[in-house]
């Protein structure tokens, strides 16, 4: 039955963490977004992030956001959500979940430890700013 599932490989779909300034906050902080680079419409999109891993020896775990998108348009972007400064240093994990047409997509992605900084930052397409990207 599982070998019946068939799940395509995600192109053209990938997170971007962009430093921005925030008023609420009075500093620039990392906000992640969802880039749809792909020709195709992404319709029903749920997004489903957490963050993990040891700090000072110790284990913690972040709860679980949900996100969902009625449609991302083809060649556009979706602010999904800020990361707090405290979880830079955890990895941070999204699961990415939608459809083209009738097919379903799914992909995890996953910002590591400390990998979110401004030295690791590249030109993220569509929003022409600098950022770090998993793909």
């Amino acid at each position: 039955m599982k070998k019946d599932i068939e799940i395509p490989k995600v192109e053209n779909v990938f997170l971007a963490a962009v430093q921005e300034w925030s008023d609420d906050f009075m500093e620039k902080v990392w906000y992640v977004y969802l880039v749809n680079d792909s020709d195709f419409d992404l319709d029903s999109v749920m997004v489903v992030s957490k963050a993990f891993g040891t700090l000072d020896g110790e284990m913690k775990k972040t709860s679980l956001l949900r996100h969902a998108f009625m449609q991302v348009p083809a060649v556009s972007v979706v602010k999904i959500e800020m990361v707090e400064k405290s979880v830079l240093q955890l990895n941070n994990e999204f699961m990415v979940t939608y459809f083209i047409g009738n097919t379903m997509y799914d992909k995890k992605f996953t910002f590591r430890k400390n990998a979110i900084n401004e030295r690791a930052t590249e030109e993220v397409p569509i929003l022409f700013v600098n950022g770090v990207i998993v793909r």
